[in-house]
Parts: C-alpha cells; sequence; structure tokens
C-alpha cells in the first residue's frame, strides 16, 4: 500500500468509527497548570464550554462566576471582561402523562479567570503538578516534520497547544507532559496542519470569511486540521494508538454541521492537500 492510500484508508476508518460511536475526546497532556475548572467546586468544564475557555488561553486554568468571587473576598479588576459559558440538562415535564416529557432547561453564566481577579488568597487556589514521562521520539515523525521545509517555527513547554497566523508559530506543550508519546505528534501535526493554510502556503485561512470560535468556518478548519493529523499519524505507522481521539475530537466540531456527512468529506479533502503540501509532493503525482 503507497503512503497515498492511507488516506482512503484512514478516512474509512473514520467514518466508521463515528457511525459506531466513540468516547468524549479527552486533552492528551497535562501541564502544570491543568484544564479548566471551576475553582470552588475543581470540577472540568465540558462540552462548549470547555472549549470556549481553552480558546482564552489563559496560564491559570480557574474559572469563577462573579458571586464566586465575592465569596472567596476577592473583586473583578476594573475593565475585564466575562466568558459566558451554558449549562443545560433535560428535565421532566410536569405534564399527567404516563411518558413524561423530557424538556431541555438551559441557563447562561458568565466566569472570570482567577487572572482577572484580585484579592482572592493565594491558599485558595490549589497548585497543580504537570504529567511528566520520559519521552522517546517516533522516528518517522520526527523525519516528516524535519524533512517539511517550509515548517513553522514550534514551540514547546506553553499550556496548551495552538498555531498563531501573526508570528507563523506552532506553540505545543512540552513532550513529557504527554500522556504518551504518540499523543505529542497528533497534537503537533494538527496544528501543523493549520499552518498550511498562511497566506504565504495554501492561503486556505484567506478564505474564510468569519474566524469566530465556534463559527462555521473555525469548526471547518478544525476538521481539516484534525483530519490531516490523523493522515500524518497514519503515514508515520501511529494511527492505532492516535485514531479514537482523532475521531472523538472530529465528532465535537462536526456537530457543528449537524452531523452532514458531506462537511466530512470536504474537510477530507482539504487536509490531503494539506498533507500533500508538508509531504512536499505534488498532487497529481499522488493517484
Amino acid at each position: 500500500m503507497s503512503k497515498f492510500d492511507i488516506y482512503e484508508v484512514i478516512t474509512q476508518k473514520i467514518i466508521n468509527l463515528l457511525e459506531t460511536g466513540v468516547i468524549p475526546w479527552e486533552i492528551p497532556w497535562r501541564t502544570k497548570n491543568g484544564l479548566p475548572c471551576n475553582l470552588i467546586s475543581q470540577r472540568p468544564y465540558n462540552g462548549i464550554n470547555f472549549w470556549l475557555l481553552l480558546s482564552r488561553k489563559d496560564t491559570i486554568p480557574f474559572y469563577l462566576t462573579f458571586e464566586q468571587i465575592k465569596t472567596l473576598g476577592g473583586i473583578v479588576r476594573k475593565g475585564e471582561k466575562s466568558t459566558m459559558i451554558v449549562f443545560w440538562k433535560l428535565l421532566e415535564s410536569n405534564e399527567m402523562l404516563e411518558d413524561k416529557k423530557k424538556v431541555p432547561f438551559l441557563r447562561y453564566y458568565h466566569v472570570f479567570n482567577i487572572s482577572q481577579t484580585e484579592g482572592i488568597n493565594e491558599k485558595n487556589i490549589p497548585k497543580k503538578d504537570a504529567f511528566d514521562h520520559d519521552f522517546n521520539p517516533v522516528e518517522e515523525a520526527e523525519l516528516l516534520i524535519n524533512n517539511w521545509v517550509d515548517c513553522p517555527g514550534i514551540k514547546q513547554d506553553c499550556d496548551s497547544a495552538y498555531y498563531n497566523p501573526m508570528t507563523d508559530l506552532v506553540c505545543v506543550p512540552n513532550s513529557r507532559n504527554f500522556f504518551n508519546d504518540h499523543q505529542y505528534y497528533s497534537t503537533l501535526f494538527h496544528e501543523l496542519v493549520h499552518s498550511t493554510g498562511h497566506e504565504k502556503r495554501l492561503g486556505r485561512h484567506r478564505k474564510m470569511k468569519e474566524h469566530k470560535f465556534g463559527s462555521k468556518d473555525y469548526s471547518q478548519e478544525e476538521l481539516v486540521a484534525e483530519m490531516g493529523a490523523a493522515y500524518l499519524c497514519g503515514i508515520s505507522n501511529i494511527e492505532k494508538e492516535t485514531i479514537v481521539n482523532n475521531v472523538a475530537y472530529i465528532k465535537g466540531w462536526i456537530r457543528t454541521f449537524k452531523n452532514d456527512p458531506k462537511v466530512l468529506i470536504i474537510a477530507a479533502a482539504q487536509a490531503q492537500k494539506a498533507v500533500n503540501y508538508i509531504l512536499q509532493v505534488k498532487e497529481d503525482s499522488c493517484f
């Protein structure tokens, strides 16, 4: 099987897993700052709230409502703006029926990061330990990255993973902070695929009308990046260890499009183009 047959194989694996259902996506690293969570309850945020807060790129992961800040004796710094999160669950209706209906209950909250406050005693802010393990580089993945002549800068020791198009820089946590070596590469590949959208490469980002988090354009770009990461993991022979989390991530974003399968096909085509660019292979020579 040629490297480029992998596109079809991985795409089919993704579709099969999407149809059977996958476990929720799990962030594959733990830095000293940890995941976004409520300071008082210590419960991590999930669903859309997780992404909304993670996208803020706060260096401290603790959040509080205005009332919770007051309870701890603190105040919100002047000029700071809150982030809106949502809470919802299904409640049984009060109708006198044998089969009670489930009614969705939705409530909005506004939270502030601990860094946006002052006056809260440091004793109330727990310390987080980073995950640490001996990292063993995967040779094929390393070669793939090192051979890409147009590769953007890669910065480790960050609290989260993201691509900054302004500086053309990929930022990722330290490789030792990942729960396994393969997930480090899957995360790095995701951000590298994002970088192919830069105007000096494939120019994909230039065609995006709306860059706002959660928008259709943003969601489409996330699908492209994760599909591309799955392809690169397949080419590096590590997809068995990463594919389930790849699909879980894709499942979260494809919901934006009401699980429209056409969106996945479009993302797959764009991801293939991005991977071909990284591999420096002309598309007409692939088939």
